[in-house]
């Protein structure tokens, strides 16, 4: 069994942090009980700030009663075409969440938006099927999706082919670690819509195989996630390339003063919507698992994964050598894992997802391309093996359990 985290209120009403043994923690970190303490590096690749450890644990109980969303729309009330409404019945899509209620008619109006949410609420389908609609309207509309990520660029391009059942509506994921061929030639027959990250969109546009020009319509997704892995450049660059009387949608988990940046400079008069109800689910119970001394990490996981209630799981490491390793440590132990990292083509990272997605493997473990905007239905648990590096790393992380109104549990080391 791992070890459970015990809390005792201190003088400012803060839980006291107790390694091990019980003794209280030394400041400035917290001894893993192998004289190593969370903090103290410096980018990417290391801590980029210290997390204090009590931001770990949050147990997801209900303390006081809290008012149900009402909506002020059901998806049949949007003033949208009929056959898309019947493509959103036939996903069993009937009452939309907040974002969704939210934002959809600002959208259909031809408004810029700027959309704050958590991860798991539905932004996808709050701009896809406005978005949707307008093409409908007006077939020489072309749409520009631009994300951070490979698995979300093909997450929201299969979520656009279920809401375009029989609409002929095309559209292509450009991302790299793919085929480019394939992508040139899908491209080459105008799809309305065009999804990618940065790099491989701006490798596109350098050959001459994406004018900007024709695409009056562009989304900015996890915009935050595309700050911090330093894409934001390729972003200016290919805004700047679009009409400056454009439609622009940005969506962002988080606001920070150069997202309040990025808004000025990309977005005119836009509506601002927030539906942000915390950094962390609050479906998600967190917790910590100590590491005693003379005890092995990975002997303490393989314990827990045989546990009863362990069912679909998530595990996060740091490196993408780290995470190879594990997986095949687990593997060979007879659990049923696969991994996803950033040495991995995208063929095979696909392969692992989908493996992962349809239950016929019980462990995923991943770097954190996994940690943003993947949409994977009924992980019970996810693990992180390795710290984060920052908090908002963490809560993006976690955010892969305790989706659609279910409970989860999210597991950290330390």
């Amino acid at each position: 069994m791992y070890q459970k985290h015990f809390r005792s209120a201190g003088p400012s009403g803060q839980p006291k942090q107790f390694n091990y043994r019980g003794k209280p923690a030394s400041k400035g970190g917290f001894s893993s009980g192998h004289g190593r303490r969370f903090g103290g590096g410096s980018g990417r690749g290391g801590f980029s700030k210290h997390i204090d450890v009590s931001k770990f644990i949050n147990k997801a109980v209900i303390t006081e009663k809290v008012e149900h969303y009402v909506p002020e729309h059901s998806f049949a009330d949007f003033a949208i075409d009929n056959h898309l409404k019947t493509n959103i019945a036939t996903k069993s899509y009937y009452v939309p969440t907040p974002i969704q209620d939210k934002a959809i008619p600002h959208i259909l109006r031809g408004s810029d938006l700027v959309g704050i949410a958590n991860t798991g609420t539905g932004k996808t389908a709050a701009f896809l099927i406005p978005l949707i609609d307008k093409v409908i309207k007006s077939p020489s509309e072309r749409v520009l999706i631009i994300v951070p990520t490979r698995e979300l660029s093909q997450q929201i391009e299969s979520e656009l082919r279920g809401f375009t059942t029989h609409l002929r509506i095309a559209s292509v994921s450009c991302v790299g670690g793919a085929g480019i061929g394939f992508q040139i030639k899908s491209l080459s027959m105008r799809p309305q819509f065009v999804i990618g990250t940065p790099g491989r969109l701006r490798d596109l546009i350098d050959r001459k195989r994406i004018d900007l020009s024709q695409f009056s319509t562009v989304v900015l997704d996890e915009a935050d996630r595309m700050l911090d892995m330093g894409f934001i450049g390729e972003v200016k660059f290919m805004v700047s390339k679009m009409s400056a009387k454009r439609h622009t949608l940005f969506f962002s988990a988080t606001m920070s003063k150069e997202i309040e940046t990025l808004i000025s400079q990309f977005l005119t008069n836009p509506v601002m919507i927030s539906v942000k109800t915390g950094d962390t689910p609050s479906a998600v119970d967190q917790d910590v698992v100590r590491v005693p001394m003379g005890k092995n990490k990975f002997d303490i996981l393989t314990d827990m994964l045989k546990q009863s209630g362990f069912d679909k799981i998530l595990i996060f490491g740091k490196t993408k050598h780290g995470v190879q390793k594990l997986a095949d440590q687990l593997a060979k132990l007879g659990f049923k894992a696969e991994s996803i990292h950033g040495n991995k083509s995208q063929p095979q990272r696909a392969r692992a997802l989908n493996l992962f997605k349809e239950h016929h493997m019980k462990i995923l473990v991943a770097t954190d391309v996994a940690a943003r905007g993947l949409d994977i239905s009924g992980v019970s648990h996810v693990i992180n093996y390795d710290i984060p590096a920052t908090y908002e790393d963490y809560v993006h992380r976690i955010g892969r359990t305790g989706r659609a109104g279910k409970k989860g549990k999210a597991l950290t080391f330390v």
